[in-house]
């Protein structure tokens, strides 16, 4: 009797505890509903009364959006409010595609100008070239305009008509240039080429539909013509799709092998994604190249190479980006983008560098402290960290321009001359081939005379820097003498600095003028040759044994 009158507690106590559960869940999500509830009854009444009787007229829609932008804001960057003006936009981040007439525009002082027309599109067959400056677009005048307003007047529906009003360097008169607009695909893969007998290379620019099969079609091109290692540069590839990722980091691992997964709040949408298809090459020597503005999908990729021990992966600490977008559709054929999951390499590990749910106290976000970083294995068991990005199995400095060259580009000098050689000098040497020659920087340095620049060194800064601190500490009056004297010493020279750092600028002018001649694909195997990067890559793969090495290396790095 005992036994049976506790086998009846025992039940009872099991049907409570469910019961209380629900109890328990079900008043959190009344609590919810009701805070969610309360809270838009209030925006709508504050958002009603604000219309009828604030001072001046106001504009519900603007009001709405900056709304929604402060609530976004609030979050992380990649949680957005798409409206339906934006959608195009967004497609063509996503697609690499929209209707246009495929050529980059840029500001040069009040003007704008062509940066770039895209070659096989419609502004080089009509014969638009970099350096011409666009006065009217469809007979209304670019003055006083931004790029973002150009571009949109140039975008239109495919086999549509605009007319496009130029002045071309050299020429007296401007001229009036019909463009049909076409659908522009940009492609994701700009360049890709062998390096030497033995090493292929291909650039990948972004995670845009297709890219996997691309990168496919460019590894089977140069398989053909003797192939037998590859570097994959992803430096600057800000990612995109995560199905893309997938896709290309399945050409090189084997099938079967888990290749990210993700989590998130909604459990129904964790995913693990494994390789489905048999690779195009599980065993090819790979270098894989990363760089700050490595982010996302480029992440993925580079980060299952690196925890499966695939490749080696060589550069700059990546950007940190772990975080998955979805798409959700909204009334009025607006979208909201917003951050749904976490996305998780082989090895385990998140590499997300920015903590946006615990922000600091002035609303700015930190980084994952070190002591939330945790120490993971590839499959070899060398050690990989979360919390910070990519980190590579070979990292190098990056490259620092000085400030006479970087300033060059900066005032757009190097595309200016390169404007007026190319009207010239109709055609150059192969890409291989041409070289500025000593002759010809020295009529750019004479060319220069004439031109406005001026820069300031970080060297000029730190001792600007000095003087406000001592001014205000009171000890500048003691030092002023010795001050003048070292800041005459560390002011720059513009004479010297070009001399100093001729082949440094040497490199970028010969990048801008062979850009001119074979447009993006020559400019980018024009910089590969002095890239060091892709020299270290070539180094690597030419030595076996090293590339083995790196791989098996499973000591921990300081």
């Amino acid at each position: 009797m005992m036994f049976l009158k506790a086998l009846k507690k025992v039940r009872s106590i099991l049907v409570v505890i469910p019961l209380v559960l629900l109890s328990f869940m079900m008043s959190s999500y009344v609590d919810s509903y009701f805070e969610i509830s309360k809270n838009l009854d209030i925006f709508i009444t504050l958002f009603k009364e604000l219309n009828l009787y604030y001072v001046d007229d106001t504009q519900p829609g603007d009001l709405v959006e900056k709304g929604i932008d402060g609530m976004l804001e609030s979050l992380d960057p990649y949680t957005t409010f798409i409206p339906e003006s934006d959608i195009e936009d967004y497609r063509f981040m996503t697609t690499g595609q929209y209707g246009g007439i495929g050529a980059l525009i840029r500001k040069k002082d009040s003007l704008i100008v062509v940066a770039e027309p895209y070659e096989d599109f419609p502004a080089m067959k009509a014969g638009l070239l970099a350096g011409d400056i666009i006065l009217e677009v469809n007979g209304k005048s670019t003055e006083g305009k931004s790029t973002s307003d150009i571009s949109e007047v140039l975008k239109g529906q495919p086999q549509t008509e605009v007319k496009v009003k130029i002045q071309r360097f050299g020429e007296d008169k401007p001229q009036e240039v019909s463009i049909v607009r076409e659908e522009i695909q940009i492609k994701s893969v700009p360049y890709s080429g062998m390096l030497n007998d033995e090493v292929g290379y291909v650039n990948l620019s972004s995670f845009t539909d297709n890219c996997s099969q691309d990168v496919k079609a460019a590894v089977e091109e140069l398989k053909g013509k003797g192939m037998k290692k590859l570097i994959l540069d992803l430096r600057g590839n800000p990612g995109g799709l995560l199905k893309e990722a997938v896709s290309l980091s399945n050409l090189f691992v084997p099938k079967g092998e888990l290749i990210v997964s993700t989590k998130g709040k909604v459990q129904e949408w964790n995913k693990d994604y494994t390789a489905t298809q048999q690779p195009l090459d599980k065993d090819m020597p790979l270098a894989v190249l990363v760089n700050s503005g490595s982010a996302s999908a480029s992440e993925i990729v580079s980060g299952v190479i690196q925890d499966l021990d695939r490749g080696v992966v060589i550069g700059q600490r990546s950007y940190g980006k772990g975080l998955v977008q979805t798409t959700r559709p909204l009334s009025y054929n607006s979208q909201l983008k917003v951050t749904t999951a976490k996305y998780y390499i082989p090895s385990g590990r998140c590499i997300q560098a920015l903590d946006y749910s615990n922000r600091n106290e002035d609303g700015s976000v930190g980084k994952v402290p070190d002591s939330l970083i945790t120490q993971y294995a590839t499959k070899a068991g060398r050690p990989v960290f979360d919390g910070g990005g990519i980190n590579p199995d070979v990292e190098l400095e990056p490259r620092k321009l000085s400030e006479v060259a970087f300033n060059l580009g900066m005032k757009m000098l190097y595309f200016d001359y390169a404007t007026e050689y190319r009207y010239k000098n109709p055609t150059i040497a192969a890409t291989k081939d041409f070289r500025v020659s000593d002759e010809m920087y020295e009529d750019f340095t004479k060319w220069l005379e004439a031109k406005e620049f001026d820069y300031t060194t970080d060297s000029e800064r730190m001792m600007e820097k000095l003087k406000e601190v001592a001014e205000e500490e009171k000890y500048f009056g003691r030092i002023e003498g010795e001050y003048t004297a070292l800041l005459d010493k560390v002011k720059h020279n513009k004479v010297h600095d070009l001399d100093e750092f001729k082949d440094e600028v040497k490199d970028l002018l010969r990048g801008e003028l062979i850009s001119r001649y074979y447009h993006q694909k020559g400019r980018i195997e024009a910089m590969l040759e002095e890239d060091p990067e892709v020299n270290k890559a070539l180094e690597i793969l030419s030595d076996a044994s090293e590339y083995k090495r790196i791989l098996s290396d499973t000591s921990l790095k300081e």
